[in-house]
């Protein structure tokens, strides 16, 4: 069922080339949060139809201060490009997706400005996937993730929330 009520979205953008359109941001993940439900049903082992209610917080990071969160909350020091902490609904959270700008230019040509703003959409529909119960640990759940990332895309369509100074 999709929010009632628009969630509180908190954004931090730690990442010091990184800019941002907050508004732009904000309207995705309510895309998202109203629209996604309705395109399938969520992954039998969620509690929720998309990303639990409550107040969702969004992260843009450098490699090395996600690595830090990586090994501080999983015991795995090293680079990764999204980590997803569930938050409680009870006490009024969704939960918290941090994301490594880094790995998104890492991942597309330096110059290509559309692709690099692709990639890092696709960390925050990959985070909130998570949060909605979809699983990328074993091959047949994240061929379910998969299909879920494209399809939300396809919802979203094309965004230009990402740029670089």
């Amino acid at each position: 069922m999709p929010h009632a009520t628009a969630r509180e979205i908190t954004i931090a953008n730690r990442y010091p080339r990184l800019r941002l359109d907050r508004a732009a941001l904000i309207r995705a993940i309510r895309t998202l949060d109203t629209e996604f439900p309705k395109s399938r049903s969520a992954p039998p082992t969620s509690k929720f139809p998309s990303c639990p209610p409550g107040e969702l917080s969004l992260v843009f990071l450098t490699d090395p201060a996600l690595a830090e969160l990586h090994g501080t909350f999983l015991d795995d020091p090293t680079v990764t490009d999204v980590i997803t902490f569930e938050g409680d609904p009870a006490h009024g959270t969704a939960g918290e997706i941090c994301i490594s700008v880094d790995a998104a230019l890492r991942q597309t040509a330096p110059r290509a400005k559309a692709a690099f703003a692709a990639e890092l959409l696709l960390y925050v529909v990959h985070g909130w996937l998570h949060l909605a119960g979809y699983d990328d640990l074993q091959p047949a759940k994240k061929r379910l993730m998969r299909r879920a990332e494209a399809r939300a895309l396809r919802l979203l369509g094309p965004q230009t929330i990402f740029t670089l100074r």
